[in-house]
């Protein structure tokens, strides 16, 4: 088998013409495109491709450009740079978005209220006037274009939550105050001492105006001596006239409940109150303090209590003052008229309950079991009490000034302190009767009451 001979190799066209019967058929371009593994193939048909490429011409024989003219790349990018969105007719010519912002490289200025309002805000040194600055520069904001609106707001708020803890505090401190000033009156811890103690006051003076006591020992000198509390009713406050009236009622009859022994309280001691005032009342005080004190409101009672009742005394001692202060207590209503002349019903009226005092009394004294060595002495008074009953009687029916003079005078004399003395001494009580004050009708503390506001 032989084998043929290769072809010759197949050189470019000759030149010159030639007729269509001598050119070979026209073939197909090779559907293979140009890669790595095959340099020397055609490229492939590209729509991107230049009109001056000629498939039918080899690849290494196309037209090259003129030296110098760069390359036309068929997928140009856009020129770089921000760009517009593609609007409805395709992508707009190149621009910058500022249209309504401002230049990131030309600020507005920045309000300096709101900074003003930010750091007070901060500070919260004085309350309330952030806000104010944040307001206005609020409106200075929106009226110049300005910087700050966050910072305004800020302060705002910050200023806003200081002055309500401003408030909250202040009212708190007030409340807490008000409380104690309600917790005093209402307890009597510390706006007037309890029954027993003793105290000095604030001023040195149990006259005017207290808001407060210091209680001591009773041992030493001290201003006053609590001997009664009184409890007023409810209700809306019934005036200083009223309130001072009722606490010269209580406390004048209450006192002998604490110094059952009037003759052992000295001639220098005085009775003074210690009384609400319309703005305690408002507060829940209702409380009338009475005490003891010195005839002058500013001088001191010297060291020792002044009590002396069934804590301090023995039963027949206990026993022959509660027969006394029924004797006592008539004396005390007498009328206000210093002469009989002048109101003499009111005297007669007097007399009778003076005369049924001393029945009371005599009954009183007769009924107890004295120890031997009192025993004849209290009977002894018996026989006067009883004598002296008579002579007020009959003065309490008296015709006229006269005729009451002559059994007042009669009955008087039986009741002299005096015709006690031995009773007492037998008993261990004291025996110094008390100076009475002319205006008094017979009370063991002479003396006109005094009174304090709290």
């Amino acid at each position: 088998m032989s084998i043929p001979p290769p072809p010759e190799p197949q050189g470019p066209p000759t030149q010159g013409p030639e007729s269509p019967q001598d050119q070979p058929p026209a073939q197909a371009p090779s559907p293979q495109a140009s890669t790595p593994y095959n340099p020397y193939a055609p490229p492939s048909q590209d729509p991107y491709a230049s009109p001056a490429q000629d498939p039918h011409i080899p690849y290494g024989a196309q037209p090259q450009p003129p030296y110098g003219t760069p390359p036309q790349t068929p997928y140009a990018p856009y020129p770089q740079g921000p760009q517009t969105p593609p609007g409805p007719y395709g992508p707009q010519p190149y621009q910058t978005w500022s249209q309504g912002y401002t230049p990131y490289n030309n600020p507005a200025p920045l309000n300096g209220m709101s900074v003003a309002a930010l750091v007070l805000g901060i500070l919260c040194c004085i309350p309330g006037v952030g806000v104010v600055l944040g307001l206005i520069s609020l409106n200075q904001i929106k009226k110049r274009g300005e910087r700050g609106r966050s910072m305004a707001a800020s302060g705002m708020v910050l200023s806003a939550f200081g002055l309500m803890v401003w408030v909250l505090g202040a009212t708190g401190a007030a409340t807490g105050f008000w409380d104690d000033v309600k917790d005093s009156a209402r307890n009597n811890s510390s706006a007037s001492p309890v029954k027993g103690e003793c105290f000095d006051a604030p001023s040195g003076s149990l006259e005017g105006m207290t808001y407060d006591f210091d209680v001591v020992s009773c041992d030493g000198e001290h201003d006053g001596e609590v001997f009664a509390v009184v409890q007023m009713g409810s209700g809306s406050y019934p005036g200083d006239k009223k309130v001072t009236a009722t606490a010269d009622d209580k406390c004048y009859a209450l006192q002998d409940a604490y110094a059952m022994d009037g003759w052992a309280v000295p001639d220098d001691v005085d009775i003074y109150y210690v009384t609400p005032t319309s703005q305690s009342w408002s507060l829940g005080d209702r409380e009338i303090t009475c005490v003891f004190g010195n005839t002058d409101e500013e001088t001191s009672l010297p060291g020792g209590s002044l009590r002396n009742d069934a804590t301090t005394l023995d039963s027949d001692q206990v026993a022959y003052l509660k027969a006394a202060h029924v004797l006592n207590s008539a004396l005390d209503s007498a009328p206000d008229a210093r002469y009989v002349e002048d109101d003499l019903p009111g005297h007669k009226a007097w007399a009778g309950r003076v005369s049924t005092a001393l029945t009371q009394q005599a009954d009183l004294l007769e009924s107890h079991e004295w120890p031997g060595g009192s025993e004849k002495p209290v009977a002894a008074l018996v026989k006067d009490l009883r004598a002296a009953q008579k002579e007020w009687a009959k003065a309490a029916k008296a015709s006229d000034a006269d005729e009451f003079y002559e059994y007042y005078d009669k009955g008087a004399d039986l009741i002299d302190p005096q015709k006690s003395v031995t009773a007492r001494k037998a008993l261990g009580l004291a025996t110094t009767p008390p100076s009475y004050d002319q205006n008094d009708g017979g009370g063991d503390a002479g003396g006109d009451a005094g009174g304090m506001e709290v």
